[in-house]
């Protein structure tokens, strides 16, 4: 291993804000609990937040961390949790709910309530300092792990993260470099970069995820790698324009071989479907729900 949880933190620019619960607003479904929360993040202002959780609340409970998606609709951020998406079989947030975790989402920023800059320009003006909009992104990841764990109804050591295409890479990305995290799940972004450069596939990603200096001190499989042995599930679909199947296979050989240096081949697990874009499929849903039941229920 060529790199560092400690020095990846430094190369992310992670720098976690320090967060406040500023009011809670409370929604009572069929199935479950919806709470609006309003933070502030010191230094950045007002953030938005989402939680789901079980209508019968008892004790102290597993709980996941939810990085929404892109694709493109910067209006949505955090409301995915409840509102779903195309490329997803149907909103997450009442389904971990019901499945006993509480479960929370804060928009990134550019997105949802804090789309008041555009994210070519929040990026050029972070370039220009040194610093990238991805960094930004898990520094504020971070700062809603934190308090995620602090609620009374969140059980510390049971706490996974999940995300689909950029919230893909929020999850493992953060998983990597904070062992708060105890297990991840991801859909539908990884994949090696230096292979998308090789194949030209690397202008499909937005220029948010675009970290100075990341090829030449590591990679997105040994990055994932940095989680073992802690159990993570990898979904991708083989025809998804964004992850071809070589930049899939070449990460793989990377995660998996860290894997095994730490004797834990089987905590990894890798699904791929074949003739799948970027979407979600109905057996990567169901191999995720098993997935956490076996590692975050107790």
């Amino acid at each position: 291993m060529t790199i560092t949880p400690e020095r990846l933190r430094t190369l992310f620019g992670l720098n976690e804000p320090r967060i406040t619960l500023l009011e809670t607003t409370i929604e009572e479904h069929e199935n479950y609990v919806l709470e609006r929360l309003s933070f502030t993040f010191e230094g950045k202002g007002a953030v938005r937040g989402l939680l789901t959780r079980p209508r019968d609340n008892a004790g102290k409970l597993p709980a996941i961390l939810y990085g929404h998606s892109h694709g493109g609709r910067y209006d949505i951020g955090a409301d995915e949790l409840t509102s779903g998406r195309e490329y997803l079989r149907d909103p997450l947030g009442p389904v971990f709910a019901a499945e006993g975790y509480v479960t929370l989402c804060i928009d990134m920023p550019v997105f949802g309530t804090r789309a008041t800059e555009g994210e070519n320009a929040a990026a050029k003006r972070l370039l220009w300092h040194g610093k990238s909009l991805f960094g930004e992104m898990l520094s504020d990841h971070a700062a809603a792990l934190t308090y995620l764990i602090g609620r009374d109804d969140v059980d510390p050591a049971c706490i996974g993260a999940f995300g689909m295409s950029m919230g893909c890479t929020l999850s493992y990305w953060l998983a990597a470099v904070d062992p708060r995290i105890a297990a991840v799940a991801h859909h539908s972004c990884y994949c090696d970069y230096e292979t998308l450069n090789e194949l030209g596939a690397q202008d499909g990603h937005g220029i948010y995820l675009m970290v100075p200096g990341l090829l030449e001190a590591t990679s997105t499989g040994e990055i994932a790698g940095l989680i073992a042995p802690r159990p993570q599930l990898i979904c991708v679909g083989d025809a998804d324009s964004l992850t071809p199947p070589l930049a899939i296979d070449r990460a793989y050989a990377q995660t998996s071989a860290l894997y095994r240096a730490q004797g834990a081949e089987n905590k990894l697990t890798l699904l791929r479907e074949p003739g799948i874009k970027h979407e979600e499929t109905d057996r990567m849903r169901q191999t995720m729900l098993s997935f956490f039941r076996d590692t975050l229920q107790r």
